[in-house]
């Protein structure tokens, strides 16, 4: 993720919404990305007083979501006016990054658990087309939900990412799949006539 940024010491901002603004995983997301060389800050949004999240989130190299519950985080953005800010950085390049709802966010769909009782999908903001599922390989319901969704046409075609595996879009377009667990897939998810094609994509291992 700090590479994409192209330059030493990136600016790298940590938006922990979908957590509850967890004071636990800031911290690790402070010393991690401190440790590799970065310039870690983060927004809150839950703190007192309210700064304005436009100047903070537009002077980044980078923006990372961190995981949680992503119906949340989107309702909260929504109110703070994110997407439109988001959509702005992204615009003069700033790399947007994430894990599990920091990466479903992203998308057009993501396939969540974030909406009781069950997994289900939910839009997103669409900076990406297609759905996308975290946690194929790691959370039983996960494949067999996304398919069964994408055969019913309630889901859009996509992707699905094995935990340790992501993917990196340039421009909307995927360009890699990497991978720091060496037996995690990417996969690709289509539909015709009710019928699901799953096709792996083999990842690079990161090393």
């Amino acid at each position: 993720i700090l590479d994409q940024a192209g330059k030493p010491s990136p600016a790298i901002c940590f938006l922990g919404q979908a957590a509850a603004e967890s004071a636990d995983y800031t911290l690790r997301f402070y010393r991690t990305f401190a440790a590799l060389g970065a310039r870690p800050t983060h927004l809150g949004l839950y703190e007192w007083p309210i700064v304005d999240p436009e100047p903070i989130l537009l002077t980044q190299d980078i923006i990372f979501v961190g995981g949680g519950n992503t119906r949340n985080l989107l309702a909260l953005w929504q109110a703070w006016d994110l997407p439109r800010i988001l959509r702005r950085a992204y615009a003069q390049g700033t790399v947007l990054a994430g894990i599990s709802a920091g990466a479903n966010c992203w998308f057009e769909q993501g396939i969540t658990d974030s909406i009781a009782p069950q997994l289900g999908v939910m839009d997103c903001l669409g900076f990406l087309p297609g759905a996308f599922c975290p946690h194929y390989d790691a959370e039983t319901e996960r494949r067999p939900t996304f398919q069964r969704l994408l055969a019913a046409g309630e889901a859009r075609p996509g992707y699905a990412a094995d935990n340790g595996v992501a993917f990196h879009f340039v421009d909307g377009k995927l360009a890699h799949v990497v991978s720091s667990r060496p037996t995690a897939l990417g996969f690709r998810l289509d539909a015709a006539d009710g019928q699901v094609d799953e096709q792996v994509i083999e990842p690079a291992i990161l090393v």
